[in-house]
């Protein structure tokens, strides 16, 4: 049976497929070894040169904290070298200035002598002074005392009381003979150099045209005074608004007034300037006090209460 080239030729690139299938595996595992190998050689040649660095590294590293520490002795000792030199100039300036300073001490030695009589004439003559100023301050403090029992006196007997929050509200009793303990008061506030009537209890007809008076006069003490005379003129003639009226407007007017500001100090301010004034007041009452015949509304207006103040049983102890 006689086989064609055909055949031939497939039965060989059958035998040659079968070699090739054998060599395969063979190659790869030759293959994998060569790379199992080289990858070894290439990280132990990587751990010696990451070793190698480090070495460098620390030895890079020393020689900087060394060439650091040579820098710092070299700058200490050009500083000590230039501190040296600097005092050494300071101490010869010292010396010159020393010199200097003994001549000029010399001279004033000299002088201070010469006015050493001048002075001890002066100091006499201020002893003196003193002494005069000392008596002065014994006067004034005398009056201030009288001041005080005068301020006292006026709270105690005319019965004002003085009291600051939202504005400066001025209390007043001994107004109605009848119920002295009954209090009437007003509340003025000063703010962007215009007076505003808070409150009034009670509401007195003419307060508007007072509060616009005060915005134009800037008079405090005169508007207080008034404002107290009103209250008693009210009592006395029952002329105070019906209840329907008793709501409280606020008096805004637009007059600017000289500044002048209300505090726990302008109390004291107010009440002497109520002293000052007491002379006035017993003038303008003095026919009140005829009229009324010892009745006990007039023991308690300002001109009785003046003649009070002056009696020892209403001293302030001091």
């Amino acid at each position: 049976m006689k086989i064609s080239v055909g055949e031939i030729t497939r039965n060989k690139m059958e035998e040659l497929r079968l070699v090739c299938d054998r060599e395969i595996p063979i190659q790869q595992q030759r293959i994998d070894a060569a790379t199992r190998s080289f990858k070894k050689s290439l990280d132990s040649t990587k751990a010696q040169a990451q070793e190698t660095l480090q070495l460098q590294s620390a030895k890079l590293g020393k020689l900087k904290v060394e060439l650091r520490e040579l820098e710092d002795k070299l700058v200490k000792a050009l500083a000590a070298k230039t501190r040296k030199e600097a005092k050494q100039i300071a101490v010869a300036d010292s010396i010159s200035a020393t010199k200097d300073k003994v001549e000029e001490l010399r001279g004033v030695v000299e002088n201070q002598r010469a006015r050493k009589d001048e002075y001890a004439a002066i100091i006499s003559q201020q002893a003196d002074e003193l002494k005069a100023c000392e008596e002065k301050h014994n006067q004034t403090a005398e009056q201030r005392e009288e001041i005080e029992e005068a301020i006292a006196w006026y709270n105690k007997v005319l019965g004002l009381r003085i009291e600051c929050g939202h504005g400066v509200k001025f209390i007043f009793t001994n107004i109605d003979a009848n119920n002295q303990d009954k209090e009437y008061f007003f509340t003025v506030r000063h703010e962007n150099d215009v007076y505003t009537l808070i409150e009034c209890d009670p509401q007195l007809n003419d307060a508007k045209e007072l509060l616009r008076e005060l915005n134009t006069s800037n008079g405090l003490f005169k508007f207080v005074r008034t404002m107290r005379e009103k209250f008693q003129a009210a009592v006395t003639h029952g002329t105070f608004p019906d209840i329907a009226s008793r709501d409280q407007d606020t008096f805004m007017i637009s007059v600017s007034a000289p500044v002048s500001s209300m505090s726990t100090d302008s109390r004291s301010e107010f009440l002497s300037q109520q002293q000052e004034h007491q002379s006035d007041e017993h003038n303008k009452n003095s026919k009140k006090l005829d009229r009324a015949k010892g009745s006990r509304a007039a023991l308690l207006s300002p001109g009785s209460a003046s003649s009070l103040r002056r009696s020892p049983r209403f001293k302030v102890k001091r």
